[in-house]
């Protein structure tokens, strides 16, 4: 799967990309716990996406690396559309 064929509500989102920025962790609250969140910018040769990292997920990946993004979704949150591995996908780092 491409970036530009990720749409809102996507489901099962398997991608491949490189990860070309990633912003400062914060502390969030969950129904969980509190826990880290990171947002992260991944590109293809088709385009860009927000990938959200939760958790150890946000210590795992570093700018360049190639991520792997299995049984993943998509939604849009404030307007910008953003990916994640969530509950049920894996992130992997190649």
């Amino acid at each position: 799967m491409k970036i530009n064929e990720i749409k809102d509500g996507t489901r099962k989102v398997d991608l491949t990309a490189k990860l070309v920025a990633k912003e400062e962790a914060r502390e969030v609250n969950t129904r969980n716990g509190r826990t880290k969140v990171c947002n992260a910018t991944l590109e293809d040769e088709t385009g860009t996406i927000v990938l959200v990292l939760w958790g150890d997920e946000v210590d795992q990946v570093k700018e360049g690396d190639t991520v792997k993004i299995e049984n993943g979704f998509a939604k849009e949150w404030n307007g910008t559309l953003q990916v994640s591995a969530g509950r049920y996908g894996k992130l992997v780092v190649e």
